[in-house]
């Protein structure tokens, strides 16, 4: 199995356009299920058995062999029988297509990361003038009870 991805630069069009649509929903839909992420997660850099992959779950190996199934279908998990025993690893061009269709949209999350960076700066700024002014207020306080008690201790 190739590490390569190959990726489309321009969108494709008609029924290529459809089977990439499906595709994507495909991997989506292999994605939103905590477990199958976590299984993902167990394939990243190795090779595992469905039953060395379902020992960190609390339900069945069959219900295991589901959720593989579905990461199968999606293109995510190629697996390798021999017999009744099963190997599985991960296949993460599917994920690249998905992280490049996602990456069309980080404009929008990029502007509010830019409007939050703005918000943070006009707090901080407004904190260090209100600490300033506190500081000063304090020293003139400060400065006012002296000089009373300096006019206190004196004598007349």
């Amino acid at each position: 199995m190739s590490n390569a991805v190959a990726l489309r630069a321009v969108p494709a069009s008609g029924r290529d356009a459809e089977a990439d649509a499906a595709r994507l929903n495909e991997v989506f839909f292999a994605l939103c299920d905590p477990v199958r992420r976590r299984i993902l997660e167990r394939l990243d850099g190795e090779a595992l058995l469905v039953s060395e992959l379902a020992m960190p779950f609390h339900i069945s190996l069959q219900a295991v062999s589901r959720h593989i199934q579905i990461l199968v279908r999606a293109g995510l998990v190629q697996q390798e029988r021999s017999g009744r025993i099963s190997k599985c690893s991960l296949d993460a061009e599917p994920l690249a297509e998905a992280a490049l269709w996602l990456n069309r949209y980080s404009k929008y999350w990029q502007q509010q990361f830019e409007v939050l960076a703005a918000t943070l700066a006009d707090i901080d700024e407004r904190a260090a003038t209100k600490s300033t002014r506190r500081r000063k207020t304090k020293r003139v306080a400060r400065s006012k009870r002296s000089a009373k008690r300096n006019t206190q201790l004196s004598p007349k």
